[in-house]
């Protein structure tokens, strides 16, 4: 096996120099961005990103007016990707006298899907890419029955979730054989992308069975059987934030913490009276071992535990880094707060107004504290200005938690009434307005949708923070949107889950 690694990783790297050449080599403006869209789109761009970014600067600088829509439509997407401040005014172009867009352009699949995935790039009052995403979802639609291979795959794919919100690791694979059946693909591309993928793959199965061995050793907790094992999905889901080799340190510590608040999210919500709560909730805030025999007996194992595994992170932690875990103990401490604030809810049957309940409930969603986590096991990148700024719950953090609290709500709020828990923001939207659910979903899915745009606004207004963090909380909305999107594929993952955890974990690519 480590043979065969070997032998991979040597062809990788000979394929890795073929394309850097094909950088250098590529001086046509529409070939530059076709090839960075491939490399982007296949996962490949973390080797390239030097080049990509050179590549990008001759992309934004070159004259570029008279493009058709495929390739002005990808200027945009690329750019924008990238943090580059790109008008949707380019679209003008594309407009009838009417001020709506040609009746031409229908037959223009490419170009539709295009402009489609663009538009999901769009900031608030951006009118003409909301206009966009109507026309063109329409007619793709509409031309569905009569395409072709590989473009039917990739509309179908790109229609139930645009390219921009989707998991990177599922989105590679997907697009390794939509690119195999591609007339003018590279074949020097497509081989580096299959064994990168499955060089990847055999890092990820070694850390999955390290993170196994340790969850084996601090669960299951006998005295916590009610609570979910979901460790490899804990696992699956920290991957869609990063992927890549050198954030190992850093996925590890993620999953785990993942693993280790699914615990106390079910000992609040499924199992532990008011009064344990708050018994609970006290020992977290003050987060000392020596306060362990004041709780119920079955929660002493996890408290001891979860202290324990500070501990552990610490050591994975340089000097100069340790300061990080004050940061993520304080963002711990606020969802416990969170927690018993909704278990008081719960117990007195309140269901709060809408913002009300986000107030809390976008803490006790855990997200804030879990990409305060993901920070912390980040190289240099992540500084104390970082943290300081992750922990104060700036506008994106809050976006990516907001699609995440609502479309969990959405998804799960049917099957958790079905037993007693605290109202959802769905319950609380059809108590507010007086509407049924049907309306409520709709309604908050509106706020789903300008949280999008609040996050893509503030990739384009960045700060003194790198594009490289900002893609970690991107990440935590894109996992929302496989996981969330029909069902509560976390709670419930013998669904789609299982499915992708397969084809992540399980079957490499033939190569």
């Amino acid at each position: 096996m480590q043979e065969c690694d070997a032998r991979m990783q040597e062809r990788a790297a000979e394929l890795m120099e073929q394309v850097r050449s094909m950088f250098k080599d590529t001086t046509d403006i529409l070939q530059t961005m076709d090839l960075v869209d491939s490399i982007q789109l296949l996962g490949l761009s973390y080797h390239f990103e030097k080049e990509i970014s050179e590549a990008l600067n001759r992309v934004h600088d070159a004259d570029f007016n008279d493009h058709a829509l495929y390739d002005t439509a990808l200027r945009f997407r690329l750019l924008r990707q990238e943090g580059y401040h790109v008008t949707p005014d380019v679209f003008n172009k594309f407009k009838d006298e009417k001020g709506s867009f040609m009746c031409t352009l229908e037959s223009d699949v490419k170009g539709l899907l295009s402009l489609y995935n663009a538009a999901h790039l769009g900031t608030h009052r951006e009118i003409i890419l909301d206009e966009a995403i109507s026309f063109t979802r329409n007619h793709l639609l509409s031309a569905l029955g009569d395409l072709k291979p590989p473009l039917t795959t990739q509309v179908s794919l790109d229609l139930e979730t645009p390219l921009y919100r989707r998991m990177r690791r599922l989105l590679a694979r997907d697009y390794i054989f939509i690119y195999q059946e591609d007339a003018t693909r590279n074949d020097v591309i497509l081989e580096l992308a299959k064994l990168d993928f499955n060089i990847l793959q055999s890092l990820h199965r070694e850390e999955l069975k390290n993170i196994t061995l340790w969850w084996n050793e601090i669960a299951p907790f006998k005295s916590l059987d009610f609570s979910r094992d979901r460790l490899v999905e804990c696992y699956y889901w920290t991957l869609g934030i990063y992927f890549e080799p050198h954030y190992s340190r850093a996925r590890m510590i993620t999953a785990k913490l993942f693993a280790l608040i699914t615990i106390m999210d079910d000992i609040y919500d499924v199992y532990s009276t008011l009064e344990e709560s708050r018994q609970f909730t006290e020992a977290i805030q003050r987060w000392d071992a020596k306060t362990v025999h004041q709780l119920p007996e079955y929660m002493k194992d996890y408290f001891l535990k979860l202290i324990h595994n500070f501990e552990e992170f610490e050591t994975l932690l340089e000097l100069d880094e340790k300061y990080r875990l004050y940061y993520l103990k304080e963002a711990m401490k606020a969802v416990s707060k969170a927690y018993f604030e909704e278990s008081k809810w719960c117990a007195q049957r309140y269901v709060p107004t809408v913002e009300e309940h986000l107030q809390v409930s976008l803490i006790s969603a855990a997200y804030p504290m879990l990409k305060c986590a993901s920070f912390v096991g980040m190289g240099e990148i992540a500084t104390e200005e970082v943290f300081k700024w992750i922990t104060s719950f700036p506008k994106i953090v809050r976006a990516s938690t907001i699609i995440a609290r609502i479309m969990n709500d959405i998804s799960s709020h049917e099957l958790e009434q079905t037993r007693e828990h605290v109202a959802s923001t769905v319950q609380c939207y059809m108590k507010e307005y007086g509407t049924n659910v049907h309306v409520a979903c709709k309604k908050l899915q509106v706020l789903v949708d300008d949280a999008w745009k609040d996050i893509n606004e503030e990739c384009l207004n960045q700060t003194a923070f790198p594009i490289a963090l900002l893609q970690r909380i991107v990440n935590f909305a894109r996992m929302i949107e496989i996981l969330y999107k029909y069902t509560d594929g976390y709670t419930n993952s013998s669904t789609k889950t299982k499915e992708y955890i397969s084809l992540l974990f399980v079957h490499p690519i033939l190569l």
